[in-house]
């Protein structure tokens, strides 16, 4: 691959990279994707929302999308992309192996990395029963005793958009809550306990979530978790290429996926619209037409 070129470097080989790409092909572009192979759904048991694949496991969704893209010239590489510099002809990515490829325009759907809680047994439910998506998998706990971890304005939101899904919902601060009074008064009246008290430990068996225990010997049974902790950017490239972020930490793009660093694109969770599986697809899409109508541009000056 060293020194090949490129009419697209897709940086990311989700939903989004793979969408992209999709397009990409069809327009008769010379586009690589490279991925590193750490999906941020690789836990959960089914892709949800994204019709005609309903529960289907990610993994098939990513194989299959590979396949079908397979006809129109897409190349793929696994590795990770260290950076990216601008040259006069557009753009050198190096990998961490040291290899380098070079393209005129870039789509990175590099995705982002969730706040797992620091919670004594977690690993053992994140993706069967503990998950940070209500919309991805809330449905699947419907009617349970479901718990909402987080504080603050985010716990109490998460914990009153559960109420969707369940009557029974409580919210665990691990700790001080900082509630504001406002909170307060709509936690209590639709029926949602705050505990404050620490965590001491998850319990369960075979990925299902059975009772939390706080540090004082109390316990309360529940059959899921819901987590309003946050992420950040998987990749560094977002940043060390010039990409202005939202307050949040997202990348900011307009509508057709432009990002601030003109010749960058940016699709999927790592852009600052919803972060949805579905929604993913959508903007790889969106960002390719724009990407292909801005190469057809410079190829007819």
């Amino acid at each position: 691959m060293d020194g090949s070129r490129f009419d697209v470097i897709v940086v990311g080989g989700g939903p989004a990279g793979l969408s992209g790409a999709l397009v990409l092909g069809r327009c008769r572009r010379n586009v690589l994707v490279i991925d590193a192979g750490s999906p941020r759904n690789i836990r959960s048991h089914g892709v949800h929302g994204f019709i005609t694949r309903e529960g289907c496991r990610p993994v098939e969704l990513l194989a299959m999308a590979r396949e079908q893209i397979q006809p129109y010239g897409v190349q793929f590489r696994d590795g990770t992309v260290m950076r990216a510099d601008r040259i006069e002809t557009g753009f050198r990515v190096t990998l961490l192996d040291g290899s380098t490829a070079e393209c005129r325009k870039i789509l990175l759907a590099t995705g982002v990395v969730d706040k797992l809680p620091c919670l004594d047994g977690i690993d053992q439910f994140y993706g069967t029963s503990v998950h940070h998506c209500p919309y991805c998998d809330g449905w699947e706990h419907h009617d349970g005793k479901i718990a909402v971890y987080g504080s603050g304005k985010n716990g109490a939101g998460l914990a009153l958009l559960m109420k969707t899904w369940s009557r029974d919902i409580v919210l665990c601060t691990d700790g001080a809550a900082h509630l504001t009074g406002t909170d307060k008064k709509k936690l209590l009246a639709h029926g949602i306990d705050v505990y404050e008290k620490k965590i001491r430990r998850l319990e369960g068996t075979l990925g299902k979530l059975e009772r939390i225990f706080f540090e004082d010997g109390d316990s309360i049974p529940r059959t899921a978790l819901f987590f309003s902790t946050g992420n950040v950017q998987r990749s560094e490239l977002p940043m060390t290429i010039g990409c202005t972020l939202t307050p949040k930490g997202a990348v900011r793009t307009g509508r057709d996926q432009r990002s601030s660093c003109a010749g960058v694109f940016v699709a999927g969770d790592a852009s600052e619209d919803t972060q949805y599986v579905m929604v993913a697809a959508a903007e790889g899409a969106k960002a390719a037409m724009h990407i292909n109508a801005e190469l057809n541009g410079e190829d007819l000056a």
